[in-house]
């Protein structure tokens, strides 16, 4: 069966709009839910909820979002890459950036025997580039070096800065329905006329949540489809990505362990299986990448 031919650069250019797009579909839910509950209870009352949410929920998320190098190192226990002992990886980085144009990373290697990799860091200025020993062992040097430039578009495209303030949205529409679920016991039971708009209310707080953590993922998977067509970018050679993620495939057989369920979508390919993804299936990402 023939592929009709697609050009990177199109690729790259079609999931970054439905990245934005989708966002832009978190705002909208978070504008409908808070505007449901502005009807339900005073005015003021609702204004006290936002505020506390966008405090509580910017904090939570700058902290998180200035150390996530170091964080994400620290969680798989990754240690810093021997320049001696790493010479093939270093020196894929190095030609990497050059032509991307990026600044040289930081570089770690991961003890497991799964094969897999990822990037963090708040800008290219402080990225951090992590591989598991597994992948420096199995895979051949074009292999390793789609990766590697499939986790340097992350830090290219902004990726961890997208995400995060993604994820702060995320996180004020859940913390606004659970401060309106749990304030529903102390309003005022005398209080009907505004019955029909508390039902509304009740439903938005269930189901909006729900409905933004779907769209985070939906994001999530279309910033792994740019970052594959950016690493054809990088390489104008797809064949090396494509022969990596054959072999993640057969690789990844039983979850990692080591690896908690906050880092794992930044890892190349999920490291667990059975949850819901944040990353496209890799059949899916084959048959993209072929097409280039």
């Amino acid at each position: 069966m023939e592929y009709k031919r697609v050009d990177f650069r199109d690729e790259i250019s079609s999931n970054k709009w439905k990245s934005f797009f989708l966002m832009f579909v978190v705002f909208i839910v978070l504008i409908i839910f808070g505007y449901a509950i502005s009807f339900a209870f005073e005015p003021g009352y609702f204004f006290i909820i936002m505020i506390f949410a966008i405090i509580f929920s910017i904090s939570y998320i700058l902290i998180s979002y200035y150390n996530s190098a170091k964080i994400a190192i620290a969680s798989v226990g990754a240690k810093r890459a021997s320049r001696s002992e790493h010479k093939e990886y270093y020196r894929l980085v190095e030609g990497l950036t050059i032509a991307s144009g990026l600044p040289m990373p930081e570089l770690y290697v991961m003890p497991s025997k799964q094969i897999n990799a990822f990037a963090s860091g708040r800008d290219p200025q402080h990225a951090v580039v992590c591989v598991t020993a597994g992948a420096l062992e199995k895979f051949d040097r074009r292999e390793l070096e789609g990766v590697l430039a499939h986790e340097l578009s992350h830090v290219a495209n902004y990726d961890v800065r997208y995400m995060t303030l993604v994820a702060v949205m995320v996180g004020m529409v859940a913390i606004i329905s659970e401060i309106f679920l749990r304030s529903l016991w102390f309003r005022n039971r005398d209080d009907k006329g505004k019955g029909v708009y508390i039902l509304i209310g009740v439903v938005l707080a269930i189901l909006a949540p729900i409905v933004v953590k779907l769209v985070q993922l939906s994001i999530s998977r279309k910033r792994e489809y740019a970052s594959d067509a950016t690493a054809v970018k990088f390489t104008r050679y797809p064949d090396g990505l494509i022969n990596a993620l054959k072999k993640i495939k057969n690789d990844l057989v039983k979850p990692e362990k080591q690896v908690s369920k906050a880092v794992a979508p930044m890892f190349f390919a999920n490291p667990f299986k059975g949850l819901t993804s944040t990353h496209p299936p890799i059949e899916e990402r084959i048959k993209k990448l072929e097409r280039m």
